[in-house]
C-alpha cells in the first residue's frame, strides 16, 4: 500500500470518527429522523467515493491519452507535411523531396519511358517462321482459380499495331516484379481483352530464342519505349552530393549485382560516377559545376517551331525545336540569379565563364548515357554484319580446306615421286660413278693416245725433214747430171 493511499484511508477515518463524535454529541437535540438522515448521507457519501476516484483516476488517464494522442496528430500532420512537401535543408531553404516532387519527377519519367504493360503471361509461343508470341492477361485469381472475365466494354490488352519491347520479369526482394532479360523487339499483330500476339520486327537472336524455349519468360513486360538511362538509380537513396562526387554516393552493391557480366571498363564507368574529373578523363565526360556571379538569361527555345520531319529536335545553336522539348514559359528564356548552381559540360561552362557571369567550383567526371534503342539497333547491325562476315569466312574457309585437300593430294604425289626420284638417285649416282671412272679410263687412254700421236708427229716431221733433204739431194745430182754433155 503505497503513501498516498495510506494518507486517504487515514484522512477517511478521521472523518468518519470526527462524524461520530459530532452525531454523538448532538444527538441530544436532534431527533430521531435527523440523525438517520445524517448517516444515510455519510453512508451514500462513502459509497459513492470510490466510483468518484475510479472516474477522476480515469479522467486523468483518458486526459494523459488525449494530451498524447494531441501530440502524436501534431507529429502526423508535421510528418504528413514533410512526406507531402518534403524536408527544409537549410533555415532559409524551402521545402523539396516530397510526394508532391516525387510524383512530379515519377510523371516525368512516365512521359519518358512512355506506356508500359506489366505481368502479362506467356501462353504460347512459335519461334519458327513465321515466329510469333502470345501473351495472357495479368493473373488476378478469382474465386474460382481462374483469372476473371473481362467487362464486355474491355479495351485490348495493348493497342494494336503498336511497337514493344519485351523485357522477361523476375520477382525481386520485395515480391515486386521488375524486368530481368531483354527479349526482342514485336509489333503488336493482334490484341483482344485477353491476349495480345506479337511478331518479332526481326529475326531474334538465338540466346532469346533459348531463353523462352527454356521457359524462363514466364512473365513478360512490354514497353512503349525502350527505358531511359540515367544517374540518380545507382545512387544511395538519400545520398548529399559534395566536392568528391556531385551526385552523392555510388550505390556499389547494385552496380556489381547488375553489372555481373559487363566488362571491367563498364563497370568501372559507373561505379566512378560523378567523382571529381581527373585530368586524363575523356573530354565526352567532363562536366564543371558552376556558380553564377550574376542575374544571367539563356535562350533555349527556338523562334522557328518544326517538327521532327521538318527540322528536328535542335536548331544550329541548340535551341529546342520541337514544341514538346520547348520550355514555352518566360518567351524561351531560363533565368539565373546570382548564387544559383548549374552542373554543365565543359564546352558549355567555359562558355559562360569567359563571358564573365559564372565561375567555376569543380570538375566532374560523368559517364556518358546510352541510347538504348541506337545502342540495340547498332548492335543488331553489327551483328548482322558479323554473320554476313561470318558466311563470307565459312565459304573461304570451305575453299581453303579444298585447298589444303588438294594440297594434301599433292604432296602425297610428291612424296611417292620424291620416292622415285631418291630411288633414281641412287642409281644415277651409281650411274655417275661409273662414268666418272670410264672417264678417268677414257681420259687416262686419250691422254696416252695424245702422247703417243705427238710423238708421231714428231717422228713424222723428222722423216719429212729427212725426205725433204733426201729430195734436195736427189734433185742436185739429177741437176748435174743433166748438167753433163
Amino acid at each position: 500500500m503505497s503513501l498516498p493511499d495510506i494518507i486517504l484511508a487515514s484522512v477517511l477515518f478521521l472523518l468518519l470518527v470526527s462524524f461520530a463524535v459530532v452525531v454523538w454529541k448532538a444527538a441530544s437535540n436532534w431527533r430521531w429522523f435527523n440523525i438517520v438522515a445524517v448517516v444515510l448521507t455519510m453512508l451514500l457519501a462513502l459509497v459513492f467515493l470510490f466510483p468518484t476516484a475510479g472516474v477522476l483516476r480515469s479522467r486523468s488517464a483518458w486526459h494523459e491519452v488525449l494530451e498524447s494522442l494531441e501530440l502524436r496528430l501534431a507529429e502526423v500532420k508535421a510528418e504528413k507535411a514533410d512526406i507531402t512537401l518534403g524536408e527544409a535543408v537549410g533555415a532559409e531553404a524551402s521545402r523539396s523531396g516530397g510526394l508532391i516532387d516525387l510524383q512530379s519527377d515519377l510523371s516525368s519519367l512516365a512521359v519518358e519511358a512512355g506506356r508500359r504493360w506489366r505481368n502479362l503471361q506467356l501462353k504460347g509461343a512459335k519461334l519458327q517462321n513465321p515466329m510469333s508470341i502470345s501473351l495472357g492477361a495479368p493473373p488476378v485469381n478469382n474465386l474460382a482459380g481462374q483469372p476473371p472475365e473481362p467487362p464486355a466494354n474491355a479495351q485490348p490488352l495493348v493497342p494494336a499495331e503498336t511497337l514493344v519491347y519485351g523485357f522477361s520479369e523476375v520477382a525481386d526482394d520485395n515480391q515486386m516484379m521488375v524486368p530481368a532479360y531483354y527479349l526482342g523487339e514485336f509489333i503488336v499483330q493482334a490484341s483482344d481483352p485477353n491476349q495480345v500476339t506479337l511478331v518479332p520486327t526481326g529475326t531474334l537472336e538465338q540466346y532469346q530464342l533459348d531463353y523462352i524455349n527454356d521457359g524462363k519468360a514466364r512473365s513478360w513486360l512490354l514497353c512503349e519505349l525502350l527505358p531511359p538511362d540515367g544517374h540518380v538509380p545507382f545512387i544511395k537513396p538519400f545520398s548529399q552530393a559534395d566536392d568528391k562526387n556531385c551526385l552523392g554516393v555510388v550505390d556499389e552493391e547494385l552496380v556489381r549485382r547488375l553489372l555481373v557480366d559487363a566488362s571491367d571498363e563498364t563497370r568501372l564507368a559507373y561505379l566512378e560516377d560523378g567523382r571529381a574529373s581527373k585530368p586524363d578523363d575523356p573530354p565526352a565526360t567532363k562536366w564543371v559545376e558552376l556558380q553564377f556571379t550574376q542575374n544571367h538569361r539563356i535562350e533555349v527555345d527556338s523562334p522557328d517551331e518544326r517538327t521532327l520531319e521538318d527540322g528536328g529536335f535542335f536548331d544550329g545553336n541548340g535551341r529546342a525545336l520541337d514544341a514538346a522539348l520547348q520550355h514555352g514559359a518566360d518567351d524561351g528564356f531560363i533565368s539565373f540569379k546570382k548564387g544559383d548552381k548549374l552542373l554543365l559540360k565543359s564546352e558549355g561552362a567555359a562558355e559562360l565563364i569567359d563571358q564573365g557571369v559564372a565561375e567555376e567550383l569543380g570538375s566532374f567526371f560523368l559517364r556518358p548515357l546510352t541510347d538504348y534503342g541506337f545502342v540495340l539497333r547498332r548492335i543488331r547491325l553489327n551483328l548482322m554484319s558479323l554473320a554476313d562476315k561470318k558466311a563470307e569466312l565459312t565459304a573461304e574457309e570451305l575453299l581453303l580446306k579444298d585447298a589444303i585437300r588438294r594440297t594434301d593430294q599433292l604432296l602425297v604425289a610428291n612424296q611417292e615421286v620424291k620416292l622415285k626420284l631418291e630411288q633414281d638417285l641412287t642409281q644415277f649416282r651409281v650411274e655417275k660413278q661409273s662414268i666418272s671412272e670410264y672417264k678417268g679410263k677414257v681420259t687416262e687412254e686419250a691422254q696416252t693416245m695424245v702422247a703417243e700421236l705427238n710423238r708421231l708427229e714428231q717422228e713424222n716431221a723428222e722423216l719429212e725433214q729427212q725426205i725433204k733433204q733426201k729430195h734436195l739431194k736427189i734433185e742436185r745430182q739429177l741437176d748435174a747430171l743433166t748438167k753433163t754433155p
